[in-house]
């Protein structure tokens, strides 16, 4: 490229009503500009902009054959969406800011048919339910949400926490210091009323919707990320006393070798070392706590427990049935444990506080 469509690309692209192909296209055209270096690859071009190595090399090839300006201007399709859509930049804004805002009594969520009738009274005008969905098809979907832990804003206390723990998470592997994180979960046991149809070829496996309750217990999980080590235990309860028992056998029966335990678990009411106390004498729980440096994750930042991963592969991988009876869970939990640690099934955990200072920095305060 001459250095005048340089400046001109550049110029596009500062506008701010320049749409997404068109930046990517003079993204690509610049990177792979050989008048102005440096040059980079297809790979390393892809990687940057999250595109395909074939995106690229239709853009170039459009530029070579047919120029800088059919690279850039757009023709669009008359049957395209964008061609088709009747809303103006006006109407589009109104019923973005209707479609987050709050849903009508009676109501869970925002459908085509109530947006509709609020965008009539609004603008005295009808708003066809097609228009509304293609103005809404990229940019919305009230019809889901997702469910997460939600910290508070300019949070020195779970700043303080979550640092803690990443640091933590950070530490070079040493088995006379292992690095172990721990979590439970209630599990409710199900029986079957009656007996699934086998699947067949064509056809999917068949269970019958009604189950009977058979109680609850709760699944405590210890996960070692560097050293791959694993253990399950399931109880009645989750009481102080249990989780106190279950620290015992890690300390005792898991790593009765180690200097020092580096224990990461949330800050249930449970998971104190006073609960090791309620369990066992003064001299045997302190010596257990003497074993021990505990880590809590912050609240409403259970995620940052790698014991949480270790939960959600067992769901995935053993839990995701109905199992009637406490015996038949332990040892369906024991197999799979025994297959983990086989396995030697390590976490390769990515997120590290450089990290958490850029993708989190609205919960750090502001001085």
């Amino acid at each position: 490229m001459t250095d005048d469509e340089l400046k001109r690309l550049n110029k596009i692209l500062r506008q701010k009503n320049t749409s997404e192909t068109v930046a990517n296209r003079i993204l690509i055209l610049k990177d792979m500009d050989a008048n102005h270096p440096p040059v980079k690859t297809y790979k390393q071009c892809a990687s940057d902009h999250g595109i395909s190595e074939t995106t690229i090399t239709n853009v170039v090839k459009k530029f070579v054959n047919e120029g800088l300006d059919a690279t850039i201007n757009l023709k669009r399709s008359v049957n395209s969406d964008n061609a088709q859509r009747k809303v103006d930049g006006r109407v589009e804004a109104k019923l973005l800011e209707v479609a987050c805002g709050p849903v009508p009594k009676g109501h869970s969520r925002w459908t085509l048919r109530l947006l509709e009738a609020q965008m009539k009274i609004i603008l005295d005008e009808p708003i066809s339910r097609e228009a509304i969905r293609r103005t809404l098809k990229n940019q919305l979907r009230p019809h889901r949400s997702d469910y997460w832990c939600l910290p508070k804003k300019e949070d020195p206390e779970f700043i303080a926490c979550m640092e803690d723990v990443l640091d933590v998470y950070e530490l070079p592997y040493n088995p006379k210091v292992p690095v172990v994180c721990m979590d439970e979960k209630p599990y409710q046991l199900l029986g079957e009323v009656r007996d699934s149809w086998a699947m067949r070829p064509g056809d999917n496996k068949k269970v019958d919707s009604e189950y009977v309750r058979k109680g609850t217990c709760s699944i405590f999980a210890f996960v070692e990320p560097l050293g791959g080590r694993h253990h399950t235990s399931v109880r009645e309860h989750r009481t102080a006393v249990d989780w106190a028992e279950e620290i015992k056998y890690m300390v005792d029966e898991m790593y009765p070798e180690a200097e020092k335990i580096i224990l990461v678990m949330d800050n249930l009411n449970t998971h104190k070392p006073s609960s090791l106390y309620k369990a066992f004498n003064p001299e045997e729980a302190r010596r257990i706590i003497k074993k021990l440096e505990i880590h809590y994750t912050p609240k409403h930042g259970s995620w940052l427990d790698i014991a949480e991963i270790e939960l959600n592969v067992m769901t995935r991988q053993c839990l995701s049935r109905r199992i009637s009876d406490i015996e038949t869970l332990r040892e369906e939990l024991s197999a799979w444990e025994s297959e983990r640690n086989n396995s030697y099934a390590l976490v390769n955990w990515q997120f590290r506080t450089s990290d958490a200072r850029i993708k989190l920095a609205s919960l750090y305060p502001k001085l």
